[in-house]
């Protein structure tokens, strides 16, 4: 009954028992629970957090919570799970074999959570609000919400599946009626000329708030919905409508192999030049409704960006660089390669269903489970783990390379909701609930030559096996070839002040006696950085005001090239026992020092536990630093001098994070830095206390700086590699004791 597939999902359960329970969720590097309130709120991403797992459901679980939760978030994952749950717990008791003390234990509790929800659908529009309190609904000071305006077309348009299969299973019309007044609403107000739906919409008005659509974030379930709809209740309404949208997606959407978003007024304006890794379940779609073509060549598409940077960025620009580098551990491209796979039986998507489960465990696997990718470009990690990472990838990579025999039923009789959870087609046959009566429909606008090709037979449209890959191969390369990178153009200067942007040193006193002349102020910014800021009245006269416009123009270019170079984040990687290599934190560079993106071996540090008495004992190994006191450039001139062999920075910002801050980039003192030969890498303050409790409980910590993080099978080191050096716990502060007061770092 199980494949090798199975066991990571049978690990991570004892994990989650053993780790999180009773808690919302896993954090997969610090190894315990993500208890809501408790954690940084991590907006939306929370809302559903009160019932994220369903172990023990049936004993521990309780509604009656004082608690505001998303109604997208808990219809799909929560009201999803509950329905799934439910239809799988039929589905063995009726074959005789399990569950036979089941007595709709989890759809009476599916029916206690829907009528919770059932305030949000409060509107005179019926679009529900995009949040309800589960225990005061969304009226009252006591609810803490029903104030909000807006939500996305998803949120709003993605209730159906879950709503029909309640009123359906228990009988109950009222739920139903609400996610079909939903989506008419939604479909009343589509652009007209266009057929395209907007990204936000308001709740009251049903005013468009965002005019920009696309198939990814914002609106892609939306389109999902109306399709399975169909296929789960069987009503041609579903069909009908979404097949006007479709055909707009490829008219002005699609560009084959991309999906670019467009106004809705103007659709042949693109809105953005930039896809997001959401519309990675397009394809998946588009085996549903039969258009098999199309669907190989954006999943070839993503595939090459996923082999390119190892998972597919969060979003991905035009030319295939990265625009956000956020990885979740989202299931999409799973999942559009598993409908692929059983579409067309071709080999190849398990093959690209190996690739995801190898980069998988090679990147993202982690002690207590897998982590969320914080930066695909350096592989460091991010101390999360979705609840829909085990809802749907490894469902996907299962079924994916399943036999018939590892099931225990027939998947053909199910549908697949947003979260993969299923639902028995056999809802179709059941008695439905009245339609409400729509607005304004002209149900003469839909023609049944829409209905043509819905689901064609695959192997009639392509009966040459090598069709697909003539497809694929194009793809490939244009993924492969290499943007070249514009020149930087720089203007020539318009003659030479009296101090030059290049040489400016922020510590030193005759420099900053040239700003006060010139009428340059200089302000010191709460995170170290510096502002400048002239005011040619305070000049001491007019050819220093002059003196002092010029020098500003040049620091403004320098400031500009420096950002046209920007460097790319960096990892810090902890190798040793129990870590091995897959606990990984993104550093800020420094801008001077080893390149490490040019480095081979990257520099590795061995644990001690002597503690630290002078400079002398920082020879052979990394430096712990504290920011502040003085320029990082003189903190590595310090510790190269008493023979480290680098340093980690640690911010002293309590609660900074590359969550929420941008990546810092530690600049030289104005001075040639070239005399700096050791690399020098920045910490935010939490990923700082990361690596500090590794060091508190394991007390020997081995880390590995570098561009990116390595393969752990690459993470080996041999006599001619850098030499290994301690790294004990008492290097928490300054390692150099003679650090200047100056500003600075």
């Amino acid at each position: 009954m199980f494949n090798i597939y199975t066991l990571p999902l049978i690990l991570i359960g004892c994990v989650l028992q053993d780790h999180a329970y009773p808690a919302d969720e896993l954090m997969p590097l610090t190894c315990r629970g993500r208890v809501r309130g408790l954690e940084p709120s991590r907006g939306d991403v929370d809302d559903p957090l009160f019932l994220g797992m369903l172990w023990r459901v049936l004993k521990d679980v309780r509604l009656d919570n004082d608690v505001v939760v998303s109604v997208f978030e808990t219809n799909i994952r929560v009201l999803g799970g509950l329905l799934g749950g439910h239809s799988m717990a039929v589905m063995l008791k009726d074959a005789g074999h399990y569950m036979q003390w089941y007595q709709d234990e989890l759809l009476h509790m599916a029916k206690d959570l829907g009528l919770r929800l059932l305030p949000a659908f409060n509107t005179s529009s019926g679009l529900p609000y995009p949040r309800v309190n589960l225990k005061h609904g969304v009226r009252g000071p006591e609810s803490r919400t029903g104030t909000e305006t807006d939500t996305c077309t998803a949120c709003a348009g993605t209730i159906i599946l879950e709503f029909a299969a309640l009123s359906r299973f228990t009988g109950d019309p009222v739920f139903e009626v609400h996610a079909r007044r939903a989506l008419n609403f939604l479909w009343e107000k589509r652009q007209r000329n266009s057929n395209l739906v907007g990204t936000t919409i308001n709740i009251h008005s049903g005013e468009w708030v965002r005019r920009d659509s696309g198939v990814g974030a914002g609106i892609d379930s939306y389109y999902e919905y109306l399709l399975k709809a169909y296929i789960l209740l069987g009503d041609d309404l579903f069909l009908q409508r979404f097949n006007i949208h479709y055909a707009s997606i490829m008219k002005y959407i699609s560009q084959p192999p991309l999906l670019l978003d467009v106004h809705i007024h103007k659709p042949l304006l693109p809105a953005r030049t930039w896809m997001d890794s959401l519309l990675a379940f397009f394809p998946g779609l588009q085996v549903l409704k039969g258009d098999i073509r199309p669907a190989i060549e954006t999943h070839e598409m993503l595939y090459q960006v996923t082999k390119k940077h190892n998972f597919l960025p969060e979003a991905f620009t035009t030319d295939f660089r990265v625009h956000w580098a956020q990885h979740p551990l989202r299931p999409e491209f799973a999942e559009s390669t598993y409908f692929l796979y059983k579409a067309t039986k071709d080999p190849y998507y398990l093959e690209v269903g190996r690739t995801v489960l190898d980069n998988l465990n090679r990147f993202a696997r982690v002690p207590c489970g897998f982590a969320a990718m914080k930066d695909v470009r350096t592989g460091s990690h991010e101390d999360r783990m979705d609840s829909f990472f085990l809802a749907e990838m490894f469902k996907y990579l299962f079924l994916l390379f399943a036999e018939e025999d590892d099931l225990p039923f027939n998947v053909e009789d199910y549908i697949f909701t947003t979260e993969a959870h299923l639902l028995p087609l056999s809802l179709s046959t059941t008695p439905r609930a009245p339609s409400p009566p729509a607005n304004s429909t002209s149900e003469e606008e839909l023609d049944d030559s829409n209905f043509d090709w819905t689901c064609p037979n695959t192997r009639l449209l392509f009966p040459d096996p090598a069709f697909p890959r003539n497809l694929r191969d194009p793809i490939r390369s244009a993924v492969d070839k290499s943007c070249p990178r514009p020149a930087i153009h720089r203007e020539p200067g318009m003659g030479r002040p009296p101090l030059r942007a290049q040489d400016f040193m922020a510590n030193n006193p005759d420099h900053l006696e040239l700003l006060r002349r010139m009428g340059v102020s200089l302000i010191h910014l709460k995170d170290g950085r510096v502002q400048l800021v002239q005011h040619a009245t305070q000049a001491v006269s007019a050819v220093a005001a002059e003196d002092g416009m010029r020098f500003m123009q040049e620091m403004m270019e320098l400031s500009s090239q420096q950002q046209k170079e920007q460097l790319p984040p960096r990892a810090v990687q902890i190798i040793s026992h129990p870590f091995f290599g897959r606990v990984v934190l993104t550093a800020g560079p420094a801008q001077f020092g080893i390149d490490l993106s040019k480095s081979i071996t990257g520099v590795s540090p061995y644990s001690g536990c002597a503690e630290l008495s002078n400079a002398a004992f920082v020879q052979g190994r990394i430096a712990l630093l504290q920011r502040g006191q003085c320029m990082f450039a003189e903190k590595a001139r310090h510790i190269m001098k008493a023979g480290a062999i680098g340093g980690i920075v640690i911010d002293d910002n309590e609660g900074s994070s590359s969550d929420t801050a941008p990546l810092f980039q530690m600049a030289g003192d104005g001075r040639n830095t070239d005399d700096v030969t050791l690399p020098l890498l920045f910490l935010f303050y939490k990923e700082g206390n990361i690596l500090l409790e590794a060091l508190k409980e394991y007390r020997e910590v081995e880390v590995l700086l570098s561009d990116k993080a390595r393969d752990r099978g690459e993470i080996h080191w041999t006599e001619q590699e850098v030499s290994i050096a301690l790294f004990p716990l008492s290097i928490i502060l300054c390692v150099v004791e003679q650090l200047s007061n100056s500003s600075g770092a």
